[in-house]
C-alpha cells in the first residue's frame, strides 16, 4: 500500500532529532546566568546549537531515502 506522506519514515526521525537539537539550544541560552543571557551559554554556544539544528532540519528535508 502506498503512503501519501511527502517525506520518508526516516525523513521525519530526522527532522525529530533536529527539533530536539533546536529545543536543547533554546534550553542552553536560558541557562545562562549572567543578567539577560550575556554569558558564554546565551551568547555563544546556545545559539550555535540552535542554528546547528535548522541546519540539520535543512538536511533532513532534503535527504533522500535509499531505494530498495
Amino acid at each position: 500500500m502506498a503512503s501519501n506522506l511527502p517525506f520518508g519514515k526516516k525523513n521525519y526521525r530526522l527532522m525529530l532529532l533536529g527539533l530536539a537539537i533546536i529545543f536543547v539550544g533554546f534550553i542552553l541560552m536560558s541557562l545562562d546566568s549572567d543578567p539577560h543571557g550575556y554569558g558564554f551559554l546565551g551568547l555563544t554556544l546556545g545559539p550555535v546549537v540552535a542554528l546547528g539544528g535548522f541546519l540539520f532540519e535543512i538536511y533532513a528535508i532534503m535527504h533522500k531515502p535509499e531505494e530498495k
